[in-house]
This record gives C-alpha cells, sequence and structure tokens, in this order.
C-alpha cells in the first residue's frame, strides 16, 4: 500500500464541516476513506452509525439520553367513548418484567442517522419511541390497572425524547468525525497531501475512544487489520481448530517406536565400533 491509497480525507472534512450536508453523508465518507486506509474498526464503526446498533450490541454512551416515560390510557367508563389519557408514568409503575429488562428514564438511540435525521423533521418537539417488548408490558400494565379500575386500559407505552436530544445524538456523531479530520491533518507533517494507514489508525484511536454506558472503554467488534506501506494485512474472526487430543494407546505408541528407533541405533554404532 501506498501513501496516495489513503484517500478521500479532504471530501470527509467538507461533509463534516458543512452542517447543512447530511451526517449520513459524512459518514460515507469515512466508510470509504476507513476501506482505503484498510481500518476495520474505524469501518465497523461508521457502518453502524449509519445501519443502526443491533439490540444485542452494547450502545455508546452519546446514544443513551434521558427521556421520561408515558403511557397512554383508554377508559371505558359509561357515557364517554374511549377517553384517551396521555400521563408521565413513573418507573415504579412499571411491570417488573420491563424492570428487570432495564426499562427506565434512559432512551436507547439504536437507529441509523438517516432515520434519526427523519424523524426530526417530521417531529415538532419530542420523539415517540417504544422500547421492546412495548406491547406486552402494555398489557401487563393493563391487567394491574384493572384490579382497582376495570374500565382503563394502557394502550401504549412510550419514552418521550426531546428534539434537542436526538440534535445533540447526530451532532456528537459529527463532532467525533471533526476530531477524526483534526487528528488525522495534526499527525500529518507540512507538504504531506494525503495520510499514511498509520496516521489514519493514530486518528481513529483518539477520536474515536468511545466509552459505553457505564463509563467502560466502547469496543467495536470488528476484526482489525492494518497495513504499512507496501506491506497487505488481513484478519479472520474464526479462532484455529484446536489440536484433537491422541489417545493414550496412540501416545504410547510413539514413545515405544522412539524407543526402538534410539535401540536400533545404538545397535548400528556397536557394531561400527566391534569391526573396526
Amino acid at each position: 500500500m501506498t501513501t496516495s491509497d489513503v484517500r478521500g480525507l479532504e471530501q470527509l472534512e467538507r461533509a463534516v464541516l458543512d452542517d447543512t450536508a447530511s451526517l449520513a453523508s459524512a459518514l460515507r465518507q469515512c466508510l470509504m476513506l476507513a476501506g482505503y486506509a484498510h481500518h476495520e474498526e474505524l469501518r465497523a464503526w461508521a457502518l453502524k452509525e449509519l445501519e443502526g446498533y443491533p439490540a444485542a450490541d452494547e450502545l455508546p454512551s452519546y446514544r443513551k439520553v434521558p427521556a421520561p416515560l408515558e403511557a397512554e390510557f383508554v377508559v371505558n367508563l359509561p357515557g364517554y367513548s374511549h377517553q384517551v389519557n396521555t400521563q408521565r408514568i413513573s418507573v415504579h409503575r412499571l411491570p417488573q418484567s420491563a424492570r428487570e429488562h432495564g426499562i427506565g428514564e434512559s432512551a436507547p438511540i439504536r437507529q441509523g442517522v438517516r432515520e434519526l435525521e427523519a424523524l426530526i423533521a417530521i417531529s415538532d418537539r419530542t420523539v415517540h419511541l417504544s422500547p421492546p417488548g412495548s406491547a406486552e408490558y402494555a398489557l401487563e400494565m393493563t391487567q394491574q390497572q384493572q384490579s382497582g379500575q376495570e374500565f382503563t386500559d394502557v394502550t401504549s407505552l412510550y419514552w418521550a425524547i426531546a428534539k434537542p436530544s436526538i440534535e445533540g445524538v447526530l451532532d456528537h456523531i459529527r463532532t467525533r468525525l471533526t476530531q477524526f479530520v483534526a487528528e488525522v491533518r495534526a499527525a500529518m507533517p507540512a507538504g504531506q497531501q494525503t495520510p499514511n494507514p498509520n496516521q489514519i489508525d493514530s486518528a481513529a484511536q483518539q477520536a474515536l475512544n468511545i466509552t459505553g454506558g457505564d463509563g467502560s472503554t466502547f469496543n467495536i467488534s470488528a476484526p482489525h487489520a492494518k497495513a504499512d506501506r507496501g506491506a497487505s494485512a488481513s484478519a479472520n474472526i474464526n479462532e484455529p481448530a484446536p489440536t484433537t487430543p491422541q489417545p493414550w494407546w496412540h501416545r504410547t505408541s510413539v514413545i515405544w517406536t522412539a524407543v526402538a528407533a534410539v535401540a536400533a541405533i545404538a545397535g548400528v554404532i556397536a557394531t561400527v565400533i566391534v569391526a573396526k
């Protein structure tokens, strides 16, 4: 790989500094730059920000935002036609199963940036995001309500996320991309036009040293490979197959074969000495 192979930094710089440009476009530029640099962790991070984080993946701390829980109650009293009442609820009113799954007043933002941009565009003040299993939790809450108010149903449960909180997530991602570009520029000496893989790797570590929600270091799950100039590198997520242990009789036969071979060699040596 040559220095000129790592290109696209100027396009990324223009994209992240243009607040009117879509963040998704900037992340795609970052994805291409990481591909040219053969930097798997940077590629994995950009792809997760574009496509969203799967439910099984740990979220970085900036994608967890404070948000109150709200529920919609339908009152079916005589003389009232499905009166809907929206209430902000305490975590303690959630079913035990919801609390055991960590549902609280912190909303995980797993959507990709394009979806988040679209949600902001169609929302006035708040974004409603339902937690996984919300339908089951609403049913359990209805059963709890009916023990005292048998005409009340809980029809939905969601986080009421303030629009600026979603905008803050997007701004944080853009800031990290900007910091990444700045770190690459700082590592490049005067006169160098395009970065090399080592400079990309160092900048990614500095700018994307993300922490998880509990303050621990957040690691992107991706095979890591980095090549120096004129070299290539590869990574494999598959571990080598463990060596199959041999049965004891196989090991014993090998030992006796070795003993017999040593005895035979000794016999040949003795014969040669006697012949002399």
